[in-house]
């Protein structure tokens, strides 16, 4: 990949979604809640989008590896996959599914 196609990766926490840009134009976004359960706080995410112009470039897979790294990272949190791309991701990295 060119350095424009480079995929980076942001938490955007006052939107409640993780971001990536490619060549710094919004190129998808991975939408959560953050709920209360009676098992403990989660993050559920509800919608991964890929804009249309970016599809095939590896920002769905950026996108849930980012998501998945940074509530590890902080461990406050489990993981409710609601949307089908993010369970579908989970399952095609098991090391992940401690996360759920």
């Amino acid at each position: 990949m060119a350095d424009t196609d480079t995929v980076e990766t942001t938490h955007n926490a006052d939107e409640h979604r993780y971001e990536a840009r490619i060549g710094g134009e919004l190129a998808g976004v991975a939408v959560y809640e953050l709920e209360d359960r009676h098992a403990g706080p989660v993050i559920v995410f509800t919608h991964t989008e890929v804009d249309d112009a970016f599809e095939g470039k590896g920002v769905g897979s950026a996108l849930a590896r980012f998501a998945l790294d940074d509530v590890r990272r902080t461990g406050e949190r489990r993981v409710v996959p609601q949307c089908p791309f993010i369970k579908g991701w989970i399952d095609k990295h098991p090391d992940y599914a401690d996360l759920v």
